[in-house]
């Protein structure tokens, strides 16, 4: 395990150890290109103790080719000096700074640009749902003396190194790509030449500090995706112009998203292929990017010489003192990414900033010692509760949880067990090592009741009881083998078949159809308004969807309502039409959930103050559930 802290030299710069930090899109900036506070603490916590490098969030070497509304800019006269503070937050904590350029090309988002994109042809980028124009030669040029003048301002700003993005479907990969480049011009008919020409501009811009190279090992889309014969090229100019090292992830941003962002269903094996051959086509050293929070992964990686660094993004989200916690051994404190997307990618696609399932406190500053010191009873032990426990515990409050039931975590105890979300239950258990660390008093089989709260005297109750499944009315259903979707999940009634009804097929019900149908079953999913698969993040419920379609006994129905169980049949409206289909041996409703039931006026009379916080207030998710647990910490 030493090995991970072997120090490591790259170009002229020395490493405390072998992790990096890749770049991630966060959506703390402000509009005008501004650091703001947010964005300071969040690199101030993945740089503390943590990784030799932190490569910052990508920045575009001009206007029209950014991605994020909220993406820090290079291109103004006052960038060098923006970005400078996220420079000396790094080299604060003891980490090297590196500035990431990019240009987005045919993925650039107008909403960030204010207008259309451009590429090197025309291209469709599923994406953004945009067509782009291809750029003139003039466009070209001023785009390549953005890269010379980007990379002078971040040596302006005090960056150790930088990093051009030449993989992952933007510009560069556009460029070399034989597939989507269809220009006539010299950047047709040699399609390395863009690329030789931004190496070029940033080496006139930053002279002496050393220069990354990231690529996808593979894009991973057969179709549109980068050919690894149009990789060799630009591996071997990394060669002759001194690149220090290559950075490999997968994936296209347009073209193969799951990839791109290292889903977590997604297989290790093609990631270790790709980086295998990238390994045998080049003698740079090269730094590995993707789902690398596991402690074993790494080691292999290292062992068999694939990788001399190691990339990781959300593992330090989750948790940003991963690294010295593996450092002092301390594995068991580790709070393990689950790959999930739901609280980073999904929030960011959706307009909000980056944030992360199980760490409500990232980008923000410490909690500090309450004041004010009170007795707390929380009621509930599922996400919010959970939260509430930890966070407020640690302000100083005197906090009693207690969980009616024998095991901790509600929802979430069952969340990691739909396909792809294995990973999820490793954060789970920390919540819960955690939770039964901090000081809290834990009270299991212990439902809040007007005694509890007269034994115990609250100055505070949470109710965090969480949500009940809603069952809906439908004319001979309480004649059906029927479970919920939490009862099918805690594995409380037995499933027979072969034929299953899913009665509401949104994310739970997704899930459960496709559980279902990897074990065999004949299963029929119904949802009674489209989309199927609300709430689900856009990349789980793309790929959970492909699953389904290729099995043949998964049947998804929407605009579909169950009408009535009949001794022979079901009737069923499918688009305003009738229809009977074969009985079911199961059903089980995943019609949505109901916040559980408030505590009643005996309880709210014992006590001074009641907050009500996660699904018992509104039901959401397991992500609001656990900021609502961090919300009440700091409100108190």
């Amino acid at each position: 395990m030493k090995r991970m802290f072997d120090t490591f030299g790259l170009g002229n710069l020395e490493l405390a150890n072998r992790f990096v930090f890749p770049p991630i899109k966060l959506g703390y900036g402000n509009p005008d290109g501004t650091v703001t506070d947010r964005q300071l603490n969040f690199y101030q916590q993945i740089a503390k103790s943590g990784p030799g490098l932190v490569i910052i969030e990508p920045v575009s070497v001009t206007a029209d080719g950014r991605e994020h509304p909220k993406q820090p800019c290079v291109h103004l006269p006052e960038s060098a000096a923006e970005l400078k503070k996220i420079a000396d937050v790094i080299h604060g904590q003891g980490s090297l700074a590196c500035l990431h350029l990019n240009h987005a090309g045919a993925a650039a988002n107008p909403k960030a640009t204010g207008s259309g994109p451009k590429a090197p042809s025309v291209i469709s980028c599923p994406t953004t749902g945009q067509n782009s124009d291809p750029l003139s030669g003039e466009e070209i040029r001023t785009i390549v003396f953005g890269y010379s003048d980007a990379a002078k301002k971040g040596v302006e700003a005090g960056f150790d190194l930088i990093e051009i993005q030449a993989g992952h479907g933007y510009l560069i990969s556009q460029f070399l790509n034989n597939k989507i480049n269809n220009r006539d011009d010299l950047y047709g008919e040699d399609r390395l030449l863009f690329a030789r020409e931004v190496l070029a501009a940033v080496r006139v811009g930053a002279t002496a500090i050393p220069l990354i190279v990231r690529i996808s090992g593979n894009e991973m889309s057969p179709d549109f995706g980068i050919s690894q014969e149009d990789l060799i090229p630009l591996l071997k100019l990394g060669e002759e112009v001194g690149i220090s090292a290559i950075h490999v992830g997968m994936g296209n941003v347009c073209f193969s998203p799951p990839w791109y962002f290292h889903h977590s269903s997604l297989p290790d094996k093609p990631q270790m292929d790709s980086l295998t051959w990238v390994r045998e086509h080049t003698s740079i050293p090269l730094i590995v990017a993707g789902r690398m929070g596991r402690k074993e992964k790494i080691l292999k990686v290292l062992d068999d010489g694939l990788a001399d660094l190691v990339a990781l993004g959300r593992p330090l989200i989750a948790d940003p003192d991963l690294v010295l916690k593996w450092q002092k051994g301390a594995d068991d404190e580790v709070m393990y990414c689950g790959y999930c997307l739901q609280g980073c990618l999904h929030r960011l696609k959706n307009g909000e900033p980056l944030g992360c399932n199980l760490n409500p406190a990232i980008g923000l500053p410490e909690l500090e010692p309450t004041a004010n010191p009170l007795k707390v009873l929380i009621a509930g032990g599922g996400p919010a509760g959970m939260s509430a426990a930890l966070y407020m515990t640690r302000r100083g409050h005197q906090v009693t949880l207690a969980e009616k039931t024998d095991h901790l975590g509600g929802q979430f105890a069952i969340a990691w067990q739909a396909p792809g979300k294995e990973k999820m239950k490793q954060g789970l258990n920390t919540i819960e090592r955690s939770l039964k660390d901090c000081g809290a008093s834990v009270l299991m089989n212990k439902p809040v009741d007007a005694a509890l709260v007269k034994e115990i005297e609250p100055d505070l109750m949470v109710w965090a009881t969480g949500a009940v499944q809603n069952i809906p009315e439908i004319k001979g259903l309480g004649d059906q083998h029927v479970m919920t979707s939490i009862e099918y999940f805690q594995g409380e009634k037995e499933v027979k078949g072969p034929r299953v009804l899913v009665i509401g097929a949104g994310r739970a019900g997704v899930e459960i159809a496709e559980k279902l149908g990897k074990e065999g079953y004949e299963v029929v999913a119904t949802k009674r308004t489209d989309p199927i698969g609300s709430m689900m993040e856009m990349i789980t419920k793309k790929l959970a969807l492909m699953r389904i379609g290729q099995m043949e006994k998964v049947t998804l129905m929407p605009h579909t309502t169950v009408k009535e169980f009949k001794t022979d049949s079901v009737e069923m409206e499918k688009d305003g039409k009738k229809l009977s289909v074969e009985l079911f041996q199961t059903v089980i409703l995943s019609s949505g959930m109901l916040s559980a039931q408030g505590p009643d006026d005996e309880i709210l009379n014992a006590v001074p103050k009641t907050e009500m916080i996660g699904d018992a207030k509104e039901v959401q998710d397991i992500f609001n559930a656990v900021h609502a647990g961090y919300g009440l910490a700091l409100k108190y």
